[in-house]
């Protein structure tokens, strides 16, 4: 086993012996013959795209079977299992609609699915991991994976716009290009890096179509308080990034006297008419995914895991959590076509949930709701009142050294406002920051999957200012901790933006020679303390 795709591996180094996320060797070995798998039949689609023969179901499944490889996905082998066996007769038939034509010379190509015992396909798994050419050069290797790092985390970004009815065809043709690349040993360090570039520029058109599904569906994101306390009777908490599992969970359980509270990255559900029209979506649980173990112990009903941000559930609760889609863990029940029945059955069996006033939080500030109220930011700057804006927000996660966020956004000065995102928001949302004029301090943007928002915010300020956005009073200081958040910056640094502070600390993939590329091209920076990086981006 070798694995070093999430920011807590090991030592900083690589997972050797098992994750730190709770991924097994055996489905690590799983997990990259999967990734080999669907490189061959990529090499096949994406020649069959060339003569433009499409498969829906083919860009569907490779869109599932790398977001199943995401960090805090899937743990289950069993489902892995069947996810290879999908991949051989999809392999075949990708095959058969290019006419055999392959789209380059890559070894991946040449694979089937062998039909054998679980440990026959974790042995060959160990055979085509990360480490299975050491003579390979280490910036290569580091870009390939990169890229293929990138291409996991758009996928989860397709899978959900998918679920929801909508794809883009340059997003699903890169996909199948992008495994194509980074297998194909003839390409040097240039072209690898324009890859990853291009998978940046793929994956913003993926977050445009993403977002237009959440709003065409749910209404554009309207700023809205939250409660964080919770109500006497019984109560579901949903879990993870998929918007339409909650929906159909809150129809299913309307007049039912069920409560449906949301945790962690479902929060900025909330701010969507049409899902916080139901009356009994009660309010949000807990934080961040990291201290899932914790708060899925203390709540009393059941828990729906929707997508990635999964830990090994305890015991004391596994019997309550319940997964969908690619979600899985060994022995967790798993839930089909987003029937709850069972969920419901359950939560009017259990102890209820105990009624705690506590405090509110405010989110939806999607971009149109931003932008409604550009010409009073504007104006504010303009005059003086907002000096500078700081986007602090990505993934959380439970590495020391993330408090780093919580001090520099206490530290923040009062005449400058902060934009936030994804869970890495729940190390300060809480904090009351105050107004200036009227516009909150603290701007809560929404999911990781909402990334598209802050963008459209950066683009519209500099055209209001004339200017680039490298030229705006505005500095990102993000977190990461998996692939999505890999992606996201590759369609940052594919948009130009420079001056990216990134922590708590650097991809492990990359080498000094990649790492200096990012340097000299877009002055990307690891954070330092909250003090330096705050004196700097004011002093500019």
């Amino acid at each position: 086993m070798l694995c070093y795709q999430c920011e807590q591996t090991a030592k900083g180094v690589a997972c050797t012996t098992g994750g730190v996320c709770g991924k097994s060797r055996e489905v690590a070995a799983l997990q990259d013959l999967l990734v080999w798998g669907v490189t061959g039949a990529a090499a096949y689609a994406h020649a069959a795209r060339q003569d433009g023969k499409i498969d829906p179901e083919i860009d569907k499944f490779v869109e599932e079977a790398l977001f199943a490889t995401v960090t805090n996905v899937n743990f289950d082998a069993a489902r892995f299992v069947e996810l290879l066996r999908k991949c051989g007769e999809l392999k075949k038939k990708a095959e058969a609609l290019s006419g055999s034509k392959k789209a380059a010379e890559i070894p991946q190509a040449d694979w089937s699915f062998s039909g054998g015992s679980v440990d026959k396909l974790v042995a060959e798994g160990n055979e085509v991991g990360i480490a299975r050419d050491p003579d390979k050069n280490e910036d290569i290797r580091s870009l390939q994976q990169t890229l293929i790092y990138g291409l996991k985390g758009m996928a989860a970004y397709a899978h959900h716009a998918r679920e929801l009815g909508l794809t883009d065809e340059s997003v699903s043709a890169f996909m199948l290009e992008g495994l194509v690349v980074a297998a194909d040993p003839s390409l040097g360090v240039d072209e690898l890096v324009a890859a990853a570039l291009k998978c940046g520029e793929a994956n913003v058109a993926c977050m445009a179509t993403l977002d237009k599904a959440h709003t065409q569906r749910y209404g554009n994101p309207t700023p809205t308080e939250v409660p964080l306390g919770t109500k006497a009777g019984p109560g579901i908490l949903i879990s993870g990034h998929d918007l339409f599992d909650l929906e159909e969970l809150l129809k299913q359980t309307e007049g039912k006297g069920i409560n449906v509270y949301t945790h962690g990255e479902m929060l900025p559900c909330h701010g969507y008419p049409e899902l916080n029209k139901y009356k009994h979506l009660a309010g949000n649980y807990g934080g961040a995914w990291q201290n899932q173990q914790k708060e899925f112990d203390e709540f009393p009903g059941p828990i729906v895991m929707t997508t990635n941000c999964l830990m090994r559930p305890r015991d004391s609760y596994k019997d309550r959590v319940w997964t969908r889609t690619i979600v899985g863990w060994p022995g967790v029940k798993r839930l089909q076509n987003r029937d709850f029945s069972q969920v419901i059955e359950q939560a009017l069996t259990l102890p209820p949930v105990e009624e705690k006033a506590d405090k509110s939080i405010l989110t939806g500030f999607h971009h149109t709701a931003v932008l409604d109220v550009a010409d009073k930011v504007i104006d504010a700057v303009k005059g003086g009142a907002v000096k500078h804006f700081f986007l602090i927000g990505g993934c959380d996660g439970a590495r020391p050294g993330r408090n780093y966020y919580t001090e520099l956004a206490e530290q923040v000065p009062k005449d400058c406002i902060i934009l936030t995102l994804a869970c890495g928001k729940y190390r300060f949302n809480k904090l009351d920051f105050g107004d200036i004029g009227g516009i909150p301090r603290l701007l809560d943007v929404g999911q990781c999957n909402n990334a598209y928002s802050a963008v459209v915010i950066a683009q519209e300020l500099a055209k209001a200012f004339d200017c680039g956005v490298n030229d705006l009073p505005l500095t990102l200081i993000l977190s990461w901790y998996e692939q999505k958040a890999v992606v996201i910056l590759l369609s940052l640094l594919h948009l130009g933006v420079k001056n990216i502070k990134l922590g708590p600390s650097l991809p492990a993939f990359l080498t000094p020679n990649v790492l200096n590329v990012l340097v000299e091209n877009f002055n990307i920076a690891p954070i330092s303390t909250p003090q330096e990086d705050l004196a700097a981006a004011l002093a500019g």
